[in-house]
């Protein structure tokens, strides 16, 4: 048995590697892939690199000085003019658009009679800040009418950031628990496009041999069971050769890419500007985003990456597994490509549901009862889980329960699969010419 599904494997790996298309997406891939990278990147900067001018016709006595430029946005002075002589003016000198304050009594009717005229819609991050400007100054206004002065208002205006440690001291920082779930994201993201395209092979693959009628040959020789196995590793093991060498690939063309143009693809720019005061308190500031910087790579690097990868081979093999015997199934079931579509959508929606739902419980609460759940559910723990095993395995992490309760359901699971596919396998792949329904394939599982 074991040596027909290895000349099984090996027949359908050089299939698939020899393939020309196989071949040609292996090699185009990694440069579309990083040709795709750098140009958004590039394009977002350019993006972001543009400075929009709004003019400001201030006929009040208030908000004198506090249309200030920043990096991305800058601010022309009318003076002298009437409202329809500056907006004919914004528009002949093609600014983005209007800022008009009438002359009013006070910050709060100025305020509320103000207008930004624009072209069309505006950028809502333009509006975000205009407005900012305007309730720092109403704020400091209302304060002022309650006996604060504006040094004391400055005090009060100060940010505050709550301190973070562990209990041993250590100290914490805010966001690394989502910087986590992206990182385990990532590699549930990378099994998840795996599963959809290598599955796809797998049920082709089926399609064309029973179609043209090569099966009946091979099946005189071999088991259908021993067919639909060495099939599926097969398949995979070719997606494996593929996956390695675009990892490997893209990886030095992107590092390549990043130097000969370079690209900061980590940060492209920030909105905002560099805070006025002195150059002490600039240098200091730097210092302390330095210091929060190598904060964050020690936490990064202290992920247990050996932990996650070896966890994401596990769930890799077992999930694609388990997904790949459904869809050689549904291959055996249907006569052409068409057929499929009725179920492929009940495949890929535990894959989605995994995606979406573990960003959004993952991201709020790993340890809630909606991320332990679907980190269990064998359908969408090779995903779920990942984006909680970056936290570890223990204290602070998934507990060891979990984590072993997890591989174990997806093990049953995978057998329990493996042997109703093999009986939907074993009926459908000599049907032909009638289209099979849900009711016809439970009557197949039980032959």
């Amino acid at each position: 048995m074991a040596s027909k599904i290895g000349l099984i494997i090996r027949r359908e790996y050089l299939a698939k590697v020899r393939n020309r298309s196989f071949v040609v997406m292996t090699i185009l891939s990694p440069l579309l892939i990083v040709g795709m990278i750098v140009l958004i990147a590039y394009l977002a900067k350019v993006n972001d690199d543009e400075t929009r001018v709004v003019a400001v016709l201030n006929e009040s006595s208030f908000f004198m000085e506090e249309f200030q430029p920043t990096k991305n946005l800058s601010f022309v002075q009318f003076e002298g003019i009437g409202l329809e002589e500056a907006k004919d003016s914004t528009n002949a000198l093609e600014y983005y658009g209007l800022l008009y304050l009438p002359n009013e009594q006070n910050v709060e009717k100025t305020a509320k009679s103000s207008y930004l005229f624009t072209k069309d819609n505006p950028n809502t991050n333009i509006t975000q800040k205009l407005e900012n400007i305007f309730q720092r100054q109403l704020r400091q206004d209302r304060l002022q009418k309650l006996g604060v002065s504006s040094e004391q208002f400055s005090t009060v205006e100060a940010p505050f950031e709550i301190n973070l440690a562990t209990f041993e001291g250590e100290k914490s920082m805010k966001g690394i628990n989502e910087i986590k779930a992206v990182i385990g994201g990532g590699f549930g993201y990378a099994i998840m496009m795996f599963i959809i395209i290598y599955g796809g092979f797998v049920m082709r693959s089926v399609i064309e041999e029973k179609t043209s009628r090569i099966i009946e040959v091979i099946i005189s020789s071999v088991k259908p069971f021993q067919l639909m196995l060495g099939k599926i590793i097969g398949t995979s093991l070719a997606g494996l050769t593929q996956f390695t060498i675009w990892i490997i690939s893209a990886s030095i063309l992107l590092a390549l890419a990043v130097m000969l143009f370079g690209i900061d693809l980590a940060q492209l720019s920030g909105d905002s500007p560099m805070p006025a005061g002195p150059m002490g308190a600039g240098m200091s500031q730097i210092e302390g985003m330095d210091s929060e910087m190598l904060l964050y790579a020690q936490e990064i690097l202290d992920i247990p990456w050996g932990l996650l990868i070896v966890s994401f081979f596990i769930y890799f093999v077992l999930g694609y597994l388990i997904y790949s015997s459904i869809y050689a199934a549904i291959g055996a079931a249907v006569d052409n490509e068409t057929d499929t579509q009725q179920f492929i959508f009940p495949i890929i929606l535990p894959l989605m549901l995994a995606i979406y739902v573990g960003f959004f419980s993952v991201f709020s609460n790993p340890h809630g009862p909606i991320a332990v759940a679907f980190s269990l559910f064998p359908l969408t723990s090779p995903i779920v889980m990942l984006m909680r095993l970056p936290g570890g395995i223990g204290e602070g992490g998934v507990p060891l329960w979990q984590f072993l309760t997890s591989v174990g359901v997806l093990i049953v699971t995978f057998l329990g699969i493996v042997t109703l596919a093999a009986k939907i396998y074993r009926t459908g792949i000599l049907m032909y010419g009638k289209k099979p329904t849900y009711k016809e394939l439970v009557k197949w599982l039980k032959y």
